[in-house]
């Protein structure tokens, strides 16, 4: 790779239109990074210069997902991208091998250069993300509809069948605030039980996918 070349990006989650949304977040910045692979559940096969995986929905990084894409021949970094900045789960992704813990609440501008960062050697590890910052630029499921971020997340899991105990163990979140936001949330999609918002959650693309996306752009 040259000094003139992008680098190679690979972008991982298990929703379709997280990926999507986070790829077009670099519109603007194509000279600069290639996204070249979205994998929905499905391990990257194409050489990438860094691998971003984004938490949106599933473990953050006390579990093994970072030391697995590590251990892939085919990605020569990896990041995590995510809300959640407990120390222990920095501390994890760290010693998994990961080479960048990145805030989703990062302008466009400010994700590339942590990129390139992390590309020329770099172990970079954003400042914790002030509490309640909204997410700028990208999209997730239920946006349309109304639902923050952190509320889509939620009902994703909540559509995965999993209890408000899980759901605040994986997102590293109290469980007052999990059932602040379910509160919300339901009042939003105007459902009044959780298996009302399971299967509202299911007929507007929450459920888990599972497929290499390659008509993204």
């Amino acid at each position: 790779m040259t000094s003139r070349d992008p680098l190679r990006l690979a972008l991982i989650d298990d929703y379709e239109v997280v990926l999507v949304g986070l790829a077009h977040l670099f519109d603007s910045y194509r000279d600069r990074v290639e996204v070249v692979q979205l994998e929905i559940g499905q391990a990257v096969t194409t050489s990438v210069d860094i691998a971003l995986l984004d938490t949106f929905a599933q473990h953050e990084a006390d579990g093994n997902n970072v030391a697995t894409i590590v251990a892939n021949s085919h990605t020569a970094k990896v990041a995590v991208y995510t809300w959640s900045f407990d120390r222990k789960l920095i501390d994890s992704a760290l010693r998994q091998g990961a080479s960048g813990y990145l805030s989703k609440t990062l302008p466009a501008a400010e994700l590339v250069v942590a990129l390139e960062r992390i590309h020329a050697g770099e172990i970079v590890i954003s400042d914790a993300p002030p509490r309640n910052r909204p997410t700028v630029g990208l999209d997730w499921p239920g946006r349309s509809e109304g639902l923050s971020d952190r509320e889509s997340e939620i009902l994703a899991l909540v559509t995965q069948a999993k209890s408000n105990n899980e759901i605040a163990e994986m997102t590293y979140l109290s469980i007052n605030t999990v059932k602040s936001y379910l509160r919300s949330l339901y009042r939003k999609i105007g459902v009044s039980t959780r298996t009302e918002a399971a299967l509202w959650g299911v007929d507007h693309g929450f459920s888990l996918d599972g497929h290499r996306i390659d008509d993204w752009a």
